[in-house]
């Protein structure tokens, strides 16, 4: 097939998934074609199957915001014309979708079908906007095909939007023959040169991801135990994540390394993951941690006990209770037999429910099945 996928080429779980789905689906034999303002941040241009179109906004005195949605729209239908796309597969319904519609609407009489694939926030939180909830709603229903990350995320949809077309859920992925645990020592002693447990956070750093409670819940670990705390991501919350570390005293075991590369060689050297969002669709950061053997301690809410299973391949704390949290941590890791069994266990359960080896397959059963209804 030939399939046009777009998204956010930010370091946010939305434009991740659909890099990572457009490369697997790439190596598959398909040919695929990214369209967004700049190449994401994951993707991998080195197989022949994969395409980048970007999309040029121009600037004109009477616009005090460019117009990103129109330009992406035409930048969908000139690709679809050029390329002769199967399909559009958008992801983040806001504004994607949106293009979406209109480039199927310029391509007529060709057909064009489109799929919007619901990450999170886009439903969570900018959908329920009343400035955009009356869009969101319409395109999402004028979508060919509707897909979400989580069973939690299917059923806000229904209930914020009231939305009637079925919405398949298809969840996110994971890589198991990269994301694996590959020890790598030299590593390990940049980070804990005193041999500590390494704990660890990935994320885009924003207030939902709530990472100053991560600092927290270290800071009440290391009152127990020598222990390093390695912050993964960037974003509009990490100076405060810092600050925090700086006055609770504990700055020099707290690294900050920014975006990163290879991200699985990174979560491979964790012996713990923290996740204590406010909201997680899913949780795709914390599947990742789970497939390279890290037990994860998480927040019970949103999609997230879907993925992690409380006392078997990790631990579920509520929102803001750093002490449950740090107790969760502080029993594992003063117990590294229980620990690694945890480890092993999160790793068969990303293997038997979300390796990309059974998910990809259901995207393109899912392209088949709209492309034989909306011929």
């Amino acid at each position: 097939m030939r399939i046009g996928i777009t998204c956010y080429p930010t370091y946010g779980g939305s434009g991740i998934v659909a890099t990572e789905l457009g490369m697997e689906l790439a190596a598959r034999g398909h040919d695929v074609h990214f369209v967004s303002y700049a190449p994401p941040i994951r993707l991998n241009p080195a197989n022949e199957h994969i395409h980048f179109h970007e999309v040029e906004v121009g600037t004109y005195p009477l616009f005090d915001h460019q117009p990103y949605t129109l330009s992406l729209a035409v930048k969908m239908a000139e690709v679809a014309s050029t390329t002769h796309l199967d399909l559009l597969h958008v992801h983040y319904a806001i504004p994607h979708s949106v293009s979406a519609l209109l480039a199927r609407q310029m391509v007529v009489p060709r057909r064009l079908p489109f799929i919007t694939t619901l990450h999170g926030t886009d439903i969570t939180l900018v959908g329920r906007d009343r400035s955009y909830l009356p869009i969101t709603r319409f395109s999402i229903e004028q979508s060919d095909g509707i897909t979400c990350v989580s069973e939690y995320l299917r059923r806000a949809t229904v209930e914020t939007f009231g939305i009637t077309q079925p919405i398949e859920v298809i969840t996110n992925f994971v890589n198991c023959d990269e994301y694996r645990r590959v020890a790598d020592p030299a590593r390990r002693a940049e980070w804990a040169p005193g041999g500590e447990p390494i704990l660890m956070h990935l994320s885009n750093f924003r207030p939902v991801k709530r990472v100053t409670d991560v600092v927290e819940i270290f800071v009440l670990v290391r009152e127990q135990m020598p222990a390093k705390l390695v912050m993964v991501g960037d974003g509009p919350d990490r100076s405060a994540a810092e600050w925090l570390a700086r006055r609770k005293g504990v700055d020099r075991d707290v690294l900050f390394l920014g975006k990163q590369d290879r991200i699985y060689e990174t979560l491979a050297q964790a012996d713990l993951f923290l996740l204590p969002s406010e909201l997680e669709s899913f949780g795709l950061a914390a599947l990742e941690a789970m497939a390279c053997e890290v037990p994860v301690i998480a927040t019970n809410v949103g999609g997230l006990p879907e993925v992690v299973k409380h006392g078997i391949d990790g631990y579920l704390a509520p929102v803001g209770d750093v002490t449950a949290a740090a107790r969760y941590a502080i029993a594992l890791l003063s117990a590294p037999e229980r620990a690694r069994e945890m480890g092993h266990q999160a790793r068969e359960s990303a293997r038997a429910r979300y390796c990309s080896t059974k998910i990809i397959p259901l995207y393109e059963a899912y392209y088949r099945s709209v492309l034989e209804r909306s011929s």
